[in-house]
């Protein structure tokens, strides 16, 4: 039986459609097995094999589909070599398939949407072979593969109430839309890192919150701005490296093509001089005056904002390294009435915090056991100060728009970037019932950007308020 299932496996009939990487752990695997097969008997599938072949059957339950994997029938019994090598190889697939798809590999994040920049971490098909081989149970083995955090074994359990499944569930009263939003969640926390740390930073894009959790509970919580759907906030993890208290602000790539250029081109240098902006070139002061806007590379130039009241970062920002250059900062104490708004979305992609000082105190104690009367005077002097934190923290930026509470209370969000929309269309191929959300509206002239709106991307703002044109920018 064996070697039929050598000699099938090499058959291209027989890999049509499948994951190459599954075959050629399939070959391998079988040229080095010396006994019996792993699931078929001369009578039919094992008692393992059935239980493999039971729990792909119940993908629906783990918010997985499970007619997307082709499982030969668990009463299956076939005669001959052949036909126990085919039943063998198509469990085997089964099995594999789910296994990556139990680990986020249904899809690669970046191609559903920029901004998820989220890798899954599937398991080696060779390593998924091995252990499901040694493992007591196959089942249970499969259960294993899934995400172990928290909130996605509580989806799953909305999951469950929700389509009836629980035991002495009363009758669903969730509509499609509500199912459909748990799957697309519970997809989700298949891309996040399988250890998100001990402590650490959770930005939760549509909820407008932060929270640092500490061996599974949170202890500070805060709200934040995030950015606008131009300017959308990204998903991603990445390790807190620094505090810097009373930081200078370098104008990112954004403001200095759309929203300085235009106007040094046109000759109104006003727009640096009424937000203290100074401009370099490799380190040298720079007169603009004197500089052809038209010409030259303007992302070869430097323009900086130095500490101090005005400045749009605040007291402090929080810097966890990224190919985003996303950070997290304080800001102007004329933008805290954001905070009080439901839809907190402003400027570009960084994340603003309600209580920074706050914010500060709790990492530098996790990180380097600082005690708050030193975060204090960090934050009461006037003089730049970085510091390095002895212990990295995982920030993770995520956008999850359903929440399960520790009392099993489910909220949902707003899809506010419209990613539910696209995940909606990739899961099921369809995206009825979840509407991207509308444009941006134009700010009128020489007002600031609100809280739920700013310029479209890519566009410069106008108008004659040079000063204003920046206003929804700055900081960002």
């Amino acid at each position: 039986m064996v070697a039929s299932i050598r000699a099938k496996l090499a058959d291209p009939s027989v890999s049509k459609g499948a994951n190459a990487d599954d075959l050629a752990a399939l070959q391998a695997f079988y040229e080095a097995r010396t006994g019996a097969p792993l699931w078929v008997t001369e009578m039919g599938f094992s008692a393992r094999g059935q239980a493999a072949l039971f729990e792909i059957g119940k993908a629906n339950d783990w918010g997985l589909d499970a007619a997307a994997f082709d499982l030969p029938p668990a009463g299956a019994l076939p005669t001959t070599p052949e036909d126990q090598a085919d039943a063998e190889i198509k469990l085997d697939l089964a099995i594999l398939n789910y296994a990556r798809f139990a680990r986020g590999g249904r899809f690669n994040p970046p191609e559903i949407s920029e901004l998820f920049d989220q890798t899954p971490h599937v398991r080696d098909p060779k390593t998924v072979l091995s252990e499901i081989e040694a493992a007591a149970a196959p089942d249970q083995y499969l259960q294993s593969l899934h995400p172990k955090h928290d909130q996605f074994a509580r989806l799953r359990q909305a999951l469950l109430k929700a389509r009836g499944a629980e035991e002495g569930a009363a009758k669903p009263a969730a509509n499609d839309k509500d199912i459909k939003r748990l799957i697309i969640n519970m997809e989700r926390w298949r891309w996040m890192p399988e250890d998100l740390g001990p402590v650490y930073v959770w930005n939760n894009s549509p909820e407008f919150m932060l929270y640092v959790v500490k061996d599974g509970k949170t202890i500070y919580a805060d709200k934040t701005l995030v950015g606008t759907i131009g300017y959308a906030t990204p998903v991603f993890t990445a390790g807190m490296a620094t505090v810097v208290f009373n930081p200078d602000w370098i104008a990112p790539e954004t403001v200095v093509t759309e929203n300085l250029l235009p106007h040094l081109r046109d000759g109104n240098y006003s727009i640096l001089s009424v937000h203290k902006l100074s401009v370099s070139y490799n380190g040298s002061p720079v007169d603009p005056a004197r500089v052809n806007w038209s010409r030259g590379n303007i992302l070869s130039y430097t323009f900086l904002q130095k500490t101090g009241p005005q400045n749009v970062l605040g007291k402090a920002k929080f810097l966890f390294p990224n190919r985003h250059t996303v950070y997290m900062h304080d800001t102007l104490p004329v933008r805290k009435k954001y905070f009080k708004q439901p839809v907190r979305m402003i400027g570009h992609e960084c994340i603003r915090m309600e209580k920074p000082q706050a914010f500060a105190a709790v990492l530098l104690a996790e990180g380097n056991g600082w005690p708050a009367s030193k975060v204090n005077d960090s934050w009461d002097s006037s003089a730049q100060s970085t510091v390095t934190l002895d212990h990295k923290i995982p920030v993770h930026l995520t956008y999850f728009t359903a929440v399960v509470d520790d009392a099993g209370k489910l909220s949902t969000f707003a899809d506010v970037y419209g990613l539910d929309n696209k995940m909606a269309t990739a899961l099921f191929g369809s995206a009825a019932g979840f509407p991207m959300p509308p444009p941006e509206p134009k700010k009128p002239e020489g007002e600031e950007a609100s809280a739920s709106s700013s310029p479209a991307r890519r566009t410069a703002s106008g108008g004659n308020d040079i000063a204003g044109s920046l206003s929804g920018f700055l900081g960002d």
